[in-house]
C-alpha cells in the first residue's frame, strides 16, 4: 500500500514566510495558491481535500508537494516556458559590466564618470564615429532600463571614490604575517595602540527646559584657554577593553607612558605584542631600549594616519 503524499515538516522561517504570503498576497496568484497547498499538506490535509480547497487537479497538488520536498520554497515561483529569445548574451553582459567598472578616461573619453545615457551610448557604439580608437570591442544594443537591471544584478552601484593609505615599508608583508601569527597564537597578549587628536577643550552645551522655539543659546566662537589634548589609546584584543592616557602634547615620552600602562596590564613578565603605526614618536631610541628590557615587541606594519 502506497503512502499518502504529504509535504515535509516546515521550518520556522518557512512557516512564517508562507503564512505572511497567504495573508498578504492575492489569492488568485500562482504563488499564493501553491503556498496554500504546501501549508495545508504540512498540516496533514489530504490531497483530495486540498484540491477542492484551491480548485485544482489532484495531480497538480501532488506535483507542488513533491517540488516543495525537493526544492523548498523555490517551488512557489512559476517557471513559464517559451517567450522571446534573449537579445543580450552572457558575453554582452560581461562587456557591459567590464565597461561600467572602467573609468571613461582610460578609454579615451572626455568625462570622468559614467551615466546610464553615456554608458548605453558607448557600449552600443555611438561614440567613436570620428575616432576609431573609441569604438568598443563589441557593440551591444541595450536600453537604459535593461542596463540598470544588469548593473543591479551584478551589485554595481554609483558610488563615490574612496581613498586609502598604503605603507612603503619593504618589510610590510613580513610584518603583516607576524601580526597575524601573534594575534592568532597569543591573543591574550596582543594589544593595539594609537594616538587621537588634537582634541579641543570646548564647553558642553547639554540640555535644559526652555520655551518652544527659544532654546538656551551659547556662542559658537569661544576662546580655547586650556589648549588641546591628545588621547593615547590602548586596546586589548582578548578582553575587548579600551583605555587611554591624555596628554597636552604628542611625543615619544607620552607614547612610552602609554606603553608602560599596557605592560602593567600583563605584569607577569611574559612577552607582549603591541600593534601600532610607524609614527616616528612610536619608535624612539628610548622606546626601543625599554621594549628590549620589558619583553615588548612592537609591530609597526600599519601606515601613519
Amino acid at each position: 500500500m502506497s503512502t499518502p503524499v504529504r509535504a515535509r515538516r516546515l521550518e520556522l522561517d518557512e512557516g512564517q514566510y508562507l503564512l505572511r504570503l497567504v495573508r498578504r498576497g492575492r489569492h488568485d496568484s500562482v504563488r499564493v495558491r501553491r503556498a496554500l497547498i504546501v501549508m495545508a499538506s504540512a498540516s496533514g490535509t489530504t490531497v483530495p481535500a486540498i484540491a477542492r480547497l484551491v480548485a485544482a487537479d489532484e495531480d497538480t497538488v501532488r506535483e507542488v508537494i513533491h517540488a516543495f520536498n525537493q526544492r523548498g520554497l523555490s517551488c512557489l515561483g512559476p517557471r513559464w516556458a517559451g517567450g522571446r529569445p534573449r537579445r543580450i548574451t552572457d558575453d554582452d553582459v560581461a562587456v557591459i559590466v567590464t565597461t561600467a567598472t572602467t573609468r571613461p578616461t582610460k578609454l579615451g573619453l572626455p568625462f570622468t564618470h559614467w551615466s546610464l545615457r553615456k554608458l548605453v551610448g558607448y557600449v552600443s557604439g555611438r561614440y567613436g564615429h570620428n575616432d576609431p580608437g573609441l569604438v568598443p570591442a563589441r557593440a551591444v544594443r541595450v536600453g537604459r532600463e535593461r542596463l540598470r537591471q544588469i548593473l543591479h544584478a551584478h551589485e554595481i552601484t554609483f558610488q563615490r571614490t574612496r581613498t586609502w593609505k598604503d605603507s612603503h615599508d619593504p618589510d610590510f608583508d613580513a610584518k603583516i604575517d607576524r601580526i597575524e601569527e601573534v594575534s592568532t597564537r597569543f591573543p591574550q597578549r596582543c594589544f593595539a595602540f594609537d594616538q587621537f587628536g588634537p582634541l579641543s577643550i570646548r564647553p558642553c552645551h547639554g540640555t535644559c527646559w526652555a520655551k518652544q522655539r527659544h532654546p538656551d543659546r551659547l556662542p559658537a566662537t569661544y576662546h580655547r584657554t586650556h589648549g588641546v589634548r591628545y588621547f593615547h589609546g590602548c586596546y586589548s584584543l582578548a578582553e575587548d577593553r579600551l583605555w587611554g592616557i591624555t596628554h597636552e602634547h604628542k611625543g615619544g615620552v607620552h607614547t612610552l607612558t602609554a606603553l608602560k600602562s599596557i605592560r602593567a596590564a600583563r605584569p607577569d613578565g611574559a612577552p607582549i605584542y603591541v600593534i601600532l603605526d610607524n609614527l616616528s614618536a612610536n619608535t624612539t631610541p628610548a622606546i626601543r631600549s625599554w621594549c628590549r628590557r620589558s619583553k615588548v615587541e612592537l609591530s609597526t606594519a600599519t601606515p601613519t594616519s
